[in-house]
């Protein structure tokens, strides 16, 4: 089984318009409703790609309660802490005539720092009965910026394997830990390092610099460009499969969910980027973030390439 730990998940409202009118009224009857936010999304594809998963993090108030019961109507096992801030209301705008996606984020609520003690001994009390743990998300305000670290620490000396996929202080203070895979995207990598990524040579000198400070892997993907992949002594480019975009929301998380699967099914990291590759783009075919078709992701993992950089 893999845990999918996320501190800001959220329900996610879908709205389709034929066409997007700004600063205009805009009336449509096509709006879907789900349980949502990084760690949700991850955990609703690795529950289409057949894989054991559970997820874990924060919910509270009656979006909480939704996020709760949407969960269960997809039989996606969880143990969440309960706080008292309303878990967040996110709404994404699809443009069906200029094929693009707007996204509407509510930030989310501080909550008291005796949640975090209660959710790190939830996490340690799951760990024993899971292969590996997916930390994906930003951390709600006021959060101790070492979060993360301490979940990376406890699961790397129960043997294991990380993904991390955050960005700023929470991922720095991570790092020490050698957390299996840290995923960020190029910019979020161009900001740690605080240094250009532009060239292979550039993204190369980018990931050594990341992985000196202790992960295993960096994984950095670039939205329908080439994802790198890199141990710090080899790199591999994964190509990512061609498809006409519906949203594009969900698809990080979804690359996230299938590189997870790969890892847990004993691949790889550069081959469970094909399946991670696969599951991002088959994510953009789907007006909903995480629900992807399966049948999708066969199909296009058969055109997903990996070769040297």
């Amino acid at each position: 089984m893999i845990l999918c730990l996320g501190t800001t998940p959220a329900v996610q409202r879908s709205m389709r318009f034929d066409h997007l009118t700004i600063d205009g009224v805009n009336r449509t009857a096509d709006v879907a409703q789900y349980a949502s936010g990084k760690s949700i999304n991850a955990a609703r594809v690795l529950h289409t790609l057949g894989q054991p998963v559970c997820c874990t993090g924060f919910v509270g108030g009656a979006t909480g309660e939704f996020l709760l019961a949407d969960l269960d109507q997809a039989q996606i096992a969880h143990h969440f802490v309960r706080v008292g801030p309303a878990t967040r209301l996110c709404t994404t705008l699809i443009d069906r005539d200029s094929h693009t996606a707007t996204e509407l984020i509510e930030e989310s609520h501080a909550v008291l720092a005796c949640a975090y003690d209660q959710l790190l001994t939830q996490f340690g009390e799951l760990l024993p009965t899971v292969a590996g743990v997916l930390l994906s998300g930003s951390l709600p305000p006021a959060a101790p910026v070492d979060f993360y670290a301490r979940c990376v620490a406890a699961a790397v000396a129960a043997n294991k394997f990380v993904i991390v996929d955050a960005v700023g202080e929470p991922l720095t203070a991570a790092l020490k830990f050698s957390p299996t895979v840290i995923k960020p995207n190029r910019q979020e990598l161009a900001r740690t390092v605080s240094a250009p990524v532009e060239t292979d040579e550039q993204i190369k000198s980018a990931i050594r610099a990341l992985l000196a400070n202790g992960p295993r892997w960096a994984v950095v993907t670039d939205g329908p460009r080439d994802t790198v992949a890199s141990d710090g002594n080899a790199f591999w480019k994964i190509s990512t499969p061609p498809v006409q975009v519906i949203s594009p929301i969900g698809s990080g998380d979804s690359f996230a969910a299938g590189l997870a699967a790969g890892i847990a099914q004993g691949q790889s990291v550069p081959q469970a980027c094909q399946l991670a590759a696969a599951c991002g783009s088959a994510n953009a075919l789907t007006d909903r973030a995480g629900h992807l078709e399966k049948t999708d992701v066969e199909r296009l993992i058969r055109s997903v390439r990996i070769t040297a950089l």
